[in-house]
């Protein structure tokens, strides 16, 4: 397939990932919140302060459909962009779906350090991030255990996925 989708938590490393994946294949890179903020000349958290989480959704939902005739192309999404409406199922037929899978320590101490602002745990310390993740990670996961691959921290390299997608082709062309 010619679009290949990352899906997991906030801070799992699906843009920075996607960069690398991307170049590797030779496909465009794309951040499903820079498009949207792009789009709508407005950053995600001016979104979600103006008009709400579930407006925000329904900007995602639409950015899903409207990828319909791209190729090749790597989308990095956002991490709640799969746990709603039928997102998932929109994914997993616009392209292959890999969930980038992370250890909760290991996804707080990647936001507490991280460079990009989430609206979802603006102003939250260590403990209430540890916490928030705690509670959130679980029911997330429901929708991002829907994909077609769930790589673990030590499958989330380029190389690893590429052999993944050459698989796949080759058994579609062996039928």
């Amino acid at each position: 397939m010619s679009v290949i989708i990352l899906v997991g938590f906030m801070g799992c490393g699906k843009s920075t990932f996607g960069r690398k994946l991307a170049k590797q294949l030779n496909y465009q890179f794309m951040d499903a919140d820079d498009s949207i903020e792009a789009k709508y000349k407005l950053k995600v958290k001016d979104i979600f302060s103006q008009f709400g989480e579930a407006h925000f959704r329904k900007l995602e939902e639409k950015f899903i459909l409207d990828l319909d005739n791209q190729q090749n192309i790597v989308l990095a999404t956002g991490g709640g962009m799969p746990c709603f409406g039928k997102n998932i199922d929109l994914l997993n037929q616009l392209g292959t779906t890999f969930y980038l899978q992370r250890s909760v320590p290991e996804l707080v101490h990647r936001l507490i350090n991280a460079k990009r602002p989430r609206p979802l745990i603006h102003g939250k310390n260590q403990s209430e991030l540890t916490e928030f993740i705690e509670e959130l990670l679980p029911k997330r996961e429901t929708f991002y255990l829907k994909s077609h691959h769930v790589l673990n921290r030590d499958q989330q390299n380029p190389l690893f996925v590429q052999m993944l997608l050459n698989q796949k082709s080759g058994t579609v062309n062996s039928d």
